[in-house]
Protein backbone atom coordinates (compact mmCIF):
# COMPACT_ATOMS: atom_id res chain seq x y z
CA UNK A 1 0.00 0.00 0.00
CA UNK A 2 1.22 3.53 -1.18
CA UNK A 3 -0.14 6.67 0.52
CA UNK A 4 0.21 9.88 -1.87
CA UNK A 5 -0.11 13.24 -1.84
CA UNK A 6 -1.34 15.76 -4.64
CA UNK A 7 -1.30 19.24 -5.19
CA UNK A 8 -3.86 21.76 -6.33
CA UNK A 9 -6.17 20.36 -9.81
CA UNK A 10 -8.02 23.05 -10.75
CA UNK A 11 -10.19 21.49 -13.17
CA UNK A 12 -7.32 20.02 -14.93
CA UNK A 13 -8.75 16.40 -15.41
CA UNK A 14 -5.94 15.19 -18.11
CA UNK A 15 -3.17 16.23 -16.09
CA UNK A 16 -4.97 14.39 -12.72
CA UNK A 17 -5.39 11.03 -15.34
CA UNK A 18 -2.06 11.01 -16.10
CA UNK A 19 -0.18 11.70 -12.78
CA UNK A 20 -2.51 8.82 -11.38
CA UNK A 21 -0.94 6.62 -13.95
CA UNK A 22 2.46 7.95 -13.41
CA UNK A 23 1.96 6.64 -9.84
CA UNK A 24 0.88 3.53 -11.02
CA UNK A 25 -2.05 4.58 -8.41
CA UNK A 26 -4.52 1.27 -7.64
CA UNK A 27 -7.47 1.95 -5.84
CA UNK A 28 -7.64 -1.14 -3.79
CA UNK A 29 -3.82 -1.03 -2.98
CA UNK A 30 -3.41 2.65 -2.48
CA UNK A 31 -4.00 5.89 -0.74
CA UNK A 32 -4.49 9.66 -2.13
CA UNK A 33 -4.40 12.87 -0.36
CA UNK A 34 -5.91 15.89 -2.83
CA UNK A 35 -4.72 18.97 -0.99
CA UNK A 36 -7.83 21.42 -2.25
CA UNK A 37 -8.76 23.64 -5.06
CA UNK A 38 -10.20 20.37 -6.85
CA UNK A 39 -12.58 22.65 -9.53
CA UNK A 40 -12.32 26.14 -11.70
CA UNK A 41 -9.95 27.56 -13.88
CA UNK A 42 -9.14 24.60 -16.13
CA UNK A 43 -11.86 22.93 -18.41
CA UNK A 44 -12.62 19.82 -16.70
CA UNK A 45 -13.93 20.43 -13.12
CA UNK A 46 -16.74 17.66 -13.64
CA UNK A 47 -14.56 15.25 -14.86
CA UNK A 48 -12.17 15.08 -12.16
CA UNK A 49 -15.06 15.11 -9.61
CA UNK A 50 -16.21 12.00 -11.26
CA UNK A 51 -12.69 10.46 -11.32
CA UNK A 52 -12.11 11.30 -7.72
CA UNK A 53 -15.43 9.78 -6.60
CA UNK A 54 -15.26 6.63 -8.18
CA UNK A 55 -12.01 6.14 -5.85
CA UNK A 56 -14.26 6.08 -3.25
CA UNK A 57 -11.97 5.78 0.27
CA UNK A 58 -9.33 5.93 -1.76
CA UNK A 59 -9.22 8.98 -2.21
CA UNK A 60 -9.73 12.03 0.49
CA UNK A 61 -10.06 15.24 -0.44
CA UNK A 62 -9.77 18.47 1.09
CA UNK A 63 -12.24 21.66 0.20
CA UNK A 64 -10.17 24.17 -1.01
CA UNK A 65 -11.64 28.19 -1.77
CA UNK A 66 -12.19 27.22 -5.47
CA UNK A 67 -14.26 24.60 -4.16
CA UNK A 68 -15.97 26.51 -2.05
CA UNK A 69 -16.68 29.15 -4.31
CA UNK A 70 -18.48 26.36 -6.15
CA UNK A 71 -20.98 25.18 -3.62
CA UNK A 72 -22.04 28.67 -2.98
CA UNK A 73 -22.48 29.33 -6.79
CA UNK A 74 -24.51 25.85 -6.92
CA UNK A 75 -26.83 26.51 -4.24
CA UNK A 76 -27.60 30.35 -5.57
CA UNK A 77 -25.93 32.06 -2.86
CA UNK A 78 -22.99 33.43 -4.99
CA UNK A 79 -23.07 34.87 -8.44
CA UNK A 80 -20.53 33.00 -10.31
CA UNK A 81 -17.37 35.11 -11.59
CA UNK A 82 -16.20 36.13 -15.06
CA UNK A 83 -13.10 33.77 -15.20
CA UNK A 84 -14.49 31.06 -13.11
CA UNK A 85 -15.12 27.50 -15.18
CA UNK A 86 -17.57 25.19 -13.54
CA UNK A 87 -20.11 25.50 -16.02
CA UNK A 88 -19.51 21.63 -16.67
CA UNK A 89 -20.41 20.98 -13.44
CA UNK A 90 -23.88 23.46 -12.77
CA UNK A 91 -24.77 21.89 -15.73
CA UNK A 92 -23.89 18.66 -15.55
CA UNK A 93 -26.88 16.00 -15.87
CA UNK A 94 -25.14 14.22 -12.52
CA UNK A 95 -24.75 17.87 -10.76
CA UNK A 96 -26.39 16.42 -7.49
CA UNK A 97 -24.41 13.99 -6.59
CA UNK A 98 -21.11 15.49 -7.55
CA UNK A 99 -22.16 18.79 -5.12
CA UNK A 100 -23.25 16.56 -2.55
CA UNK A 101 -19.79 14.42 -2.78
CA UNK A 102 -18.66 17.44 -2.84
CA UNK A 103 -20.33 18.76 0.57
CA UNK A 104 -18.89 15.78 2.42
CA UNK A 105 -15.02 16.25 2.36
CA UNK A 106 -12.97 17.23 4.64
CA UNK A 107 -11.05 20.98 5.56
CA UNK A 108 -8.49 19.59 7.43
CA UNK A 109 -7.03 16.22 8.07
CA UNK A 110 -4.47 14.21 10.00
CA UNK A 111 -3.66 10.72 8.53
CA UNK A 112 -0.18 9.43 7.89
CA UNK A 113 1.37 11.41 11.06
CA UNK A 114 0.38 14.44 9.03
CA UNK A 115 -1.47 17.73 9.26
CA UNK A 116 -3.05 18.46 5.70
CA UNK A 117 -5.06 21.59 4.74
CA UNK A 118 -5.52 23.69 1.56
CA UNK A 119 -3.93 27.00 2.78
CA UNK A 120 -2.11 27.20 5.81
CA UNK A 121 -2.74 27.05 9.59
CA UNK A 122 -2.81 30.03 11.92
CA UNK A 123 -0.02 30.15 14.68
CA UNK A 124 -1.78 29.57 18.06
CA UNK A 125 -3.24 26.82 16.34
CA UNK A 126 -2.46 22.63 17.49
CA UNK A 127 -3.08 19.91 15.38
CA UNK A 128 -5.86 19.47 17.62
CA UNK A 129 -7.37 22.73 17.56
CA UNK A 130 -7.24 22.96 13.76
CA UNK A 131 -9.41 19.49 13.33
CA UNK A 132 -11.78 20.99 15.57
CA UNK A 133 -12.21 23.78 14.13
CA UNK A 134 -12.55 22.35 10.53
CA UNK A 135 -14.84 20.01 11.85
CA UNK A 136 -17.47 23.11 13.33
CA UNK A 137 -17.14 24.35 9.23
CA UNK A 138 -17.68 20.35 8.01
CA UNK A 139 -20.49 20.50 9.87
CA UNK A 140 -22.06 23.43 8.83
CA UNK A 141 -21.49 22.38 4.99
CA UNK A 142 -23.25 18.90 5.73
CA UNK A 143 -26.33 20.57 8.34
CA UNK A 144 -29.43 21.52 6.76
CA UNK A 145 -28.52 25.07 6.82
CA UNK A 146 -25.29 25.01 4.16
CA UNK A 147 -26.68 27.85 2.41
CA UNK A 148 -27.20 30.12 5.32
CA UNK A 149 -23.63 29.16 6.12
CA UNK A 150 -22.19 29.70 2.45
CA UNK A 151 -23.36 32.91 2.32
CA UNK A 152 -22.27 34.36 5.28
CA UNK A 153 -18.45 32.98 5.42
CA UNK A 154 -17.41 35.98 2.84
CA UNK A 155 -15.28 38.21 3.75
CA UNK A 156 -11.95 39.28 5.31
CA UNK A 157 -12.77 40.11 8.89
CA UNK A 158 -12.39 39.17 11.43
CA UNK A 159 -8.49 39.01 10.49
CA UNK A 160 -7.82 37.74 14.01
CA UNK A 161 -8.59 34.35 15.93
CA UNK A 162 -10.19 34.69 19.27
CA UNK A 163 -11.30 32.01 21.30
CA UNK A 164 -14.17 34.33 22.08
CA UNK A 165 -15.68 34.36 18.48
CA UNK A 166 -18.98 32.81 18.12
CA UNK A 167 -21.32 32.17 14.93
CA UNK A 168 -20.63 33.90 11.28
CA UNK A 169 -17.51 35.79 12.52
CA UNK A 170 -15.90 32.29 14.28
CA UNK A 171 -16.24 30.47 10.85
CA UNK A 172 -15.10 32.57 8.73
CA UNK A 173 -12.05 33.04 10.36
CA UNK A 174 -12.28 29.37 10.22
CA UNK A 175 -12.57 29.40 6.51
CA UNK A 176 -10.20 31.80 5.70
CA UNK A 177 -7.24 30.83 7.46
CA UNK A 178 -8.04 27.55 6.36
CA UNK A 179 -8.20 28.00 2.53
CA UNK A 180 -7.54 31.91 2.11
CA UNK A 181 -4.08 32.56 4.27
CA UNK A 182 -0.66 33.09 2.75
CA UNK A 183 0.40 35.52 4.86
CA UNK A 184 -0.07 36.87 8.77
CA UNK A 185 2.18 38.41 11.31
CA UNK A 186 3.36 37.20 14.29
CA UNK A 187 0.04 37.59 16.54
CA UNK A 188 -1.80 35.60 13.96
CA UNK A 189 -3.24 38.81 12.06
CA UNK A 190 -4.16 37.42 8.36
CA UNK A 191 -3.40 39.40 5.43
CA UNK A 192 -5.17 38.41 2.10
CA UNK A 193 -4.36 40.89 -0.81
CA UNK A 194 -0.55 39.42 -0.84
CA UNK A 195 -0.57 36.45 -3.57
CA UNK A 196 2.77 36.38 -4.94
CA UNK A 197 5.77 34.74 -3.47
CA UNK A 198 7.26 34.86 0.30
CA UNK A 199 9.54 37.76 -0.44
CA UNK A 200 6.60 39.21 -1.32
CA UNK A 201 5.62 39.75 2.69
CA UNK A 202 3.59 42.72 3.26
CA UNK A 203 5.23 44.79 6.53
CA UNK A 204 4.49 43.28 9.39
CA UNK A 205 3.93 39.84 7.95
CA UNK A 206 5.19 36.24 7.28
CA UNK A 207 4.28 33.26 5.50
CA UNK A 208 2.12 31.64 7.67
CA UNK A 209 4.38 28.82 8.12
CA UNK A 210 7.59 30.60 9.03
CA UNK A 211 5.85 32.39 12.28
CA UNK A 212 8.04 32.08 15.34
CA UNK A 213 6.90 29.52 17.46
CA UNK A 214 3.70 28.18 15.31
CA UNK A 215 2.16 25.41 17.56
CA UNK A 216 2.06 22.58 14.56
CA UNK A 217 5.93 23.25 13.76
CA UNK A 218 6.12 19.87 15.24
CA UNK A 219 4.26 18.28 13.05
CA UNK A 220 4.25 17.02 9.44
CA UNK A 221 2.08 20.04 7.54
CA UNK A 222 1.12 19.79 3.77
CA UNK A 223 -0.76 22.77 2.02
CA UNK A 224 -1.78 23.58 -1.13
CA UNK A 225 -3.03 27.17 -2.56
CA UNK A 226 0.13 29.02 -3.33
CA UNK A 227 1.21 28.37 -6.66
CA UNK A 228 3.74 31.39 -6.88
CA UNK A 229 5.52 29.87 -4.27
CA UNK A 230 5.73 26.98 -6.06
CA UNK A 231 7.08 23.41 -4.77
CA UNK A 232 8.18 23.51 -0.78
CA UNK A 233 9.65 20.29 0.85
CA UNK A 234 11.68 21.37 3.86
CA UNK A 235 11.82 19.02 7.28
CA UNK A 236 8.44 19.11 8.27
CA UNK A 237 6.92 21.12 5.77
CA UNK A 238 5.37 20.37 2.05
CA UNK A 239 3.54 22.61 0.05
CA UNK A 240 2.62 21.13 -3.11
CA UNK A 241 0.71 23.79 -5.15
CA UNK A 242 3.09 24.14 -8.40
CA UNK A 243 0.62 25.93 -10.65
CA UNK A 244 -0.78 23.02 -12.78
CA UNK A 245 -3.53 25.30 -14.43
CA UNK A 246 -1.28 27.89 -15.03
CA UNK A 247 1.69 26.48 -17.12
CA UNK A 248 3.40 24.51 -14.13
CA UNK A 249 2.76 20.69 -13.23
CA UNK A 250 0.53 18.55 -11.05
CA UNK A 251 2.75 16.89 -8.39
CA UNK A 252 2.54 14.02 -6.23
CA UNK A 253 4.80 13.16 -2.94
CA UNK A 254 4.22 9.66 -1.54
CA UNK A 255 4.02 9.96 2.35
CA UNK A 256 5.26 7.24 4.85
CA UNK A 257 3.06 6.33 7.96
CA UNK A 258 5.24 8.10 9.78
CA UNK A 259 4.68 11.59 8.08
CA UNK A 260 7.94 10.93 6.30
CA UNK A 261 8.67 12.30 2.54
CA UNK A 262 9.34 10.20 -0.25
CA UNK A 263 9.31 10.17 -4.26
CA UNK A 264 8.21 13.22 -5.69
CA UNK A 265 6.00 13.02 -9.32
CA UNK A 266 5.06 15.68 -11.28
CA UNK A 267 3.48 15.86 -15.13
CA UNK A 268 2.97 18.72 -16.92
CA UNK A 269 -0.54 20.31 -17.91
CA UNK A 270 -1.67 19.71 -21.43
CA UNK A 271 -5.06 22.32 -19.97
CA UNK A 272 -3.10 24.83 -18.86
CA UNK A 273 -4.55 28.44 -18.63
CA UNK A 274 -3.20 32.05 -19.22
CA UNK A 275 -1.17 32.87 -15.98
CA UNK A 276 -3.12 34.74 -13.25
CA UNK A 277 -4.19 34.66 -9.44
Amino acid sequence: MANYLMGDIQGCDAALEQLLGRIDFSPSRDRLYVLGDLVNRGPASAAVLRRLMKLDDAARCILGNHDLHLLAVAQGVRPARADDTLDDVLDAPDRKPLIAWLRQQRLALFEQNCLMVHAGVLPAWSTEKTLALAGEVEAALQGPDCAHFLRTMYGSEPTQWSDTLQGEARTRVIVNALTRMRFCSPQGVMEFSAKDAAASAPAGHLPWFEVPERQTAGVMVAFGHWSTLGLIQRDKLLGLDTGCVWGGCLSAVQISAQGDCGTLFQVACPQAQTPGA
